[in-house]
C-alpha cells in the first residue's frame, strides 16, 4: 500500500469555529460518498508537514496567515477518489485566522467538482451532527484549545 504523507489544518475563525468543507462524489470509486474535512493535503515532493501545510492553506482558503502548532499526528487508511488505497501520515496544525473568509479561486479541478461547500462549525455544532466529520475525533482534538467555549 501506498504511503501518504499529509499536511491538514484545523483553521479557527475569531468566533472559535473551525473550518471544514463538505466533500460530495458523484462519480467515480468514491460515489455517493459525502463527508466533511479539515483543510489540508498531500505534501509534494521535497516539501516538509510545515510547507505542505502552508501550500494547503493557500491554496484551499486564500489564506496566507501563518500556521500554528502541530496538534495532532495520526496513521489512516482511505481511499482515494482514484481509487487507490493509500495509508496517510497526516499532520495537524492549528491555525488562529483573524477573519472568515474563503477564497477558493485557486482549487483544482478536482477539488472544484468535489469541495461543494465550506462551513464554519462551532464546538456544539461538531457534538450535535449526524453528518461524518473527519477526523472523527475533532472534538477530543480541539476541546483543549477551545476550552471557553465547553
Amino acid at each position: 500500500m501506498k504511503k501518504r504523507p499529509a499536511a491538514r489544518l484545523l483553521v479557527l475563525d475569531p468566533k472559535n469555529r473551525v473550518l471544514l468543507f463538505n466533500f460530495k462524489f458523484d462519480t467515480g470509486p468514491l460515489a455517493g460518498r459525502d463527508y466533511w474535512a479539515s483543510v489540508g493535503g498531500g505534501l509534494e515532493t521535497g516539501e516538509t508537514y510545515e510547507e505542505a501545510a502552508r501550500r494547503e492553506l493557500l491554496e484551499e482558503t486564500g489564506i496566507a496567515d501563518p500556521i500554528g502548532q502541530r496538534i495532532l499526528t495520526r496513521t489512516v487508511t482511505f481511499q482515494m477518489p482514484s481509487g487507490e488505497m493509500v495509508e496517510a501520515e497526516e499532520h495537524y496544525f492549528l491555525v488562529s485566522i483573524s477573519h472568515s473568509n474563503i477564497d477558493y479561486s485557486r482549487h483544482t479541478e478536482l477539488e472544484t467538482q468535489v469541495m461543494r461547500n465550506y462551513r464554519w462549525w462551532t464546538l456544539a455544532e461538531l457534538r450535535s451532527t449526524t453528518q461524518t466529520v473527519y477526523p472523527e475525533n475533532i472534538l477530543e482534538v480541539l476541546e483543549p484549545y477551545l476550552k471557553s467555549q465547553l
